[in-house]
């Protein structure tokens, strides 16, 4: 008894696995606008173009006593749902491209930034009022000036929706 008991619990646990994953995602919100604080902070656009696929556009700088930096990252991310009681949260992923520039402070030398950026992260929108927020880790893979792979990346995003 307790065998088949065990079995239905595991067969009802990965159906409903089955069904948070396979469940498309609908965003509250069509546009959203604000500020991107981490590593690069700057303002951020998102744009959903399919109800569970959007573009995050982020214009981010960066500056410490050796350099300063500015990039543009395009991301394409799919958001899929997580089921909550008040406001409209989903967990998304997906990839795309840097490029920008870096300035250094000791001498006189500029480089291009270039990097490909993949994302993970959260995404929450209120229910209440026209405030998005998101929680992402953006790991990069550095092509210029110097090849690295960047994996500590985390960014903060508050922007407003309409």
């Amino acid at each position: 008894m307790d065998k088949l008991v065990n079995k239905n619990f595991i067969l009802s646990a990965i159906c409903m696995l089955g069904l948070l994953v396979c469940t498309e995602a609908k965003a509250q919100y069509k546009h959203a606008a604000g500020v991107r604080l981490g590593d690069y902070s700057g303002i951020n656009f998102k744009t959903f173009i399919q109800p569970n696929r959007a573009l995050d556009l982020i214009m981010g700088f960066r500056s410490n006593n050796k350099y300063s930096a500015a990039r543009f990252t395009g991301l394409y991310e799919i958001h899929n749902p997580i089921s909550v009681t008040e406001g409209t949260l989903s967990w998304y992923y997906g990839g795309g491209g840097s490029v920008g520039g870096k300035d250094y402070k000791q001498e006189d030398k500029n480089q291009l930034l270039l990097s490909a950026d993949g994302v993970l992260g959260l995404d929450y929108k209120l229910s209440a009022a026209p405030i998005n927020l998101s929680f992402d880790w953006k790991p990069a893979l550095v092509l210029s000036p110097d090849t690295e792979f960047d994996a500590a990346q985390f960014g903060l995003s508050l922007r407003v929706t309409f």
